[in-house]
């Protein structure tokens, strides 16, 4: 099973502002999370069915919840944190936590 953070953020007033700090500061601080093991970024993204569509998606995974969990408690998801602080001032964004079952595939 897979431990999945899903952030959905919303078009930004400013998108290259957005984009630069995302790249800049946000990634590199995020990559620094323990026990990380994929971090995807989508864009382009399009509502199927009414709603919203979102300006971008991150996807970021780990083995276990209990890894997710320990990654944000660290020094280094804090600072992930903080920083998404600052990025919700640029652009709202939701987020979510699941596990990905693959075996019910």
């Amino acid at each position: 099973m897979t431990a999945r953070f899903v952030a959905l953020y919303e078009t930004p007033t400013h998108p290259e502002l957005f984009d630069q700090h995302y790249r800049d500061v946000h990634i590199p601080l995020a990559r620094l999370l323990p026990g990380l093991r994929r971090y995807t970024v989508g864009r382009d993204l399009v509502a199927i069915r009414g709603g919203c569509p979102y300006y971008m998606v991150a996807e970021l995974d780990w083995d276990t919840m209990d890894e997710l969990h320990t990654a944000f408690a660290s020094p280094e998801g804090r600072a992930c944190g903080a920083d998404a602080a600052r990025l919700q001032e640029l652009a709202p964004f939701r987020s979510m936590i699941f596990t990905v079952d693959d075996s019910l595939l």
